[in-house]
């Protein structure tokens, strides 16, 4: 059974941080691409970092570039997203996101809420 377990969010503080994981189990985590995504109410979701199968490359958004830093740890089949200097328009729910790379099936955790606010 396939799961991907979001944990990590909360409400912070512009200028915070926090940092998400995203807990998988039930495939071959070393053999997939993860990428986090985001969505903010009424808006379409959001590519916002990715990281490859060894995590030898990574790749984000315009708009969290130099701010968030994802990482991956295939010992414990987990993803993070490491988020410095929140803004409120970071608010959001996070989505983990599995791909596998020989087939293009992918994966979704249920989503973590991020509410940045003072």
């Amino acid at each position: 059974q396939v799961q991907l377990v979001e944990s990590g969010g909360g409400l912070v503080q512009p200028g915070g941080s926090l940092r998400l994981s995203c807990a998988t189990s039930g495939f071959t985590f070393s053999m997939c691409a993860m990428n986090w995504y985001r969505q903010a109410p009424g808006k379409e979701r959001e590519l916002v970092a990715t990281i490859t199968s060894a995590g030898g490359s990574t790749n984000y958004a315009d708009s969290v570039k130099g701010r968030f830093t994802i990482s991956r740890d295939n010992a414990k089949n987990t993803v993070y997203l490491q988020m410095n200097s929140l803004k409120p328009e970071d608010t959001a729910v996070y989505y983990c996101n599995a791909v596998r790379i020989m087939s293009g099936v992918d994966y979704w955790g249920q989503g973590t809420q991020v509410t940045v606010s003072s």
